[in-house]
């Protein structure tokens, strides 16, 4: 494969999680980058200094600007898959993804978990709580153009703050499962506590893809909205320290010995697998059966508690990929992941 022209470009914005989540992997493998930020072509000079660029079928941040096979420049999103493709493309720098194929299908688990479902809690604090609602809305449009008037800033804020409440319903986030939503980010913070005492990254010594995840979505809810940071400082202080060493990797020096051992995975790490399975795993089966029938909204329960939300087309791929993922072990390697965990996460693992 081809490698990639350096430096990669990246367009995004300080507020974007998965743009934080790929600045700070990129970082971490050495890999050069640039920079440009969303707010180009808002202005007369701001289209001067930067020249026109293809648009991504669905406009997502981050936006990297790659070259295909026949030379021609396509934007393209999706973190995860561009992660892996940086990882064939750029073979020069060091690799960010487990060498054993097992630690493989969980650090792809986890960082599914981390993009889509702790994304939930992400978007819900922000855009349901009044003191997030305000800030968000003070600083998003701040962060596109820190000249503007207060009174542009003002009427973009409240642009802003409408589109995206406006959004709740496409993440889940509403009256009936806003309980389902806190409680699960609170489960997700006493477990990363706790396996963050033994160990310094999810799959050991060294940060894998997964961590780059749930660093994204935490750089929302650790470092800038007011009602998760305050629970977070309060109660997981550790966690909001993690979050702040995540930013800047390059630095850290890795070690053959770094990765754990797939066949004696920590109690630690096989609680926040068997959460995965309790709580994210109904879920998609949920949206994957609905999708199926041409529901446009389904019904189930997470947790003991009722959860309804509209059928989200993207999350019946990430099952199917999860699903494939898995099966790429054999069964003789799924068998001895399974043994590990209990029935729940079991049960969602096979089509």
């Amino acid at each position: 494969m081809k490698e990639h022209e350096l430096p990669l470009e990246i367009m995004g914005a300080p507020g974007s999680p998965y743009t934080r989540k790929m600045l700070s992997l990129l970082r971490y493998r050495r890999i050069p980058y640039r920079f440009i930020p969303s707010n180009r072509h808002r202005d007369p000079e701001s289209e001067a200094r930067y020249p026109e660029r293809p648009k991504p079928k669905v406009h997502l941040l981050p936006i990297f600007y790659l070259k295909n096979e026949f030379g021609v420049e396509e934007a393209v999103c999706d973190s995860t898959p561009l992660t892996r493709k940086f990882e064939q493309t750029l073979k020069n720098y060091r690799s960010a993804l487990p060498n054993e194929p097992v630690l493989t299908f969980i650090d792809y688990l986890i960082e599914d978990y981390a993009d889509e479902w702790l994304t939930k809690a992400m978007f819900h604090y922000r855009w349901s709580y009044s003191a997030d609602i305000k800030k968000a809305g003070d600083m998003l449009p701040r962060w596109n153009n820190t000249t503007a008037p207060d009174a542009v800033i003002k009427d973009r804020s409240e642009e802003i703050a409408n589109l995206q409440i406006s959004r709740l319903r496409y993440v889940g986030s509403n009256e009936i499962t806003r309980k389902t939503i806190e409680r699960s980010f609170a489960r997700f913070l006493d477990l990363l506590n706790e396996h963050l005492e033994n160990f310094p990254f999810m799959l050991g010594g060294r940060p894998s893809s997964c961590d780059f995840a749930i660093y994204g979505q935490l750089t929302c809810l650790a470092l800038f909205d007011p009602t998760p940071q305050a629970l977070i400082v309060e109660n997981v202080p550790r966690v909001y320290a993690w979050t702040e060493s995540m930013e800047d990797l390059s630095g850290y020096e890795i070690l053959e010995t770094d990765w754990i051992d797939s066949s004696l995975l920590p109690a630690t790490l096989v609680s926040f697998l068997n959460e995965i399975g309790k709580i994210y795993g109904p879920y998609l089966q949920a949206n994957a059966e609905a999708h199926a029938s041409d529901a446009t909204e389904f019904t189930t329960t997470l947790s003991g508690r009722p959860w309804t939300q509209q059928t989200f087309n993207y999350h019946v791929k990430c099952l199917d990929n999860i699903h494939k993922n898995f099966e790429t072990l054999g069964s003789s390697a799924q068998e001895a992941l399974l043994a590990q965990c209990d029935h729940d996460f079991s049960s969602f693992l096979k089509p």
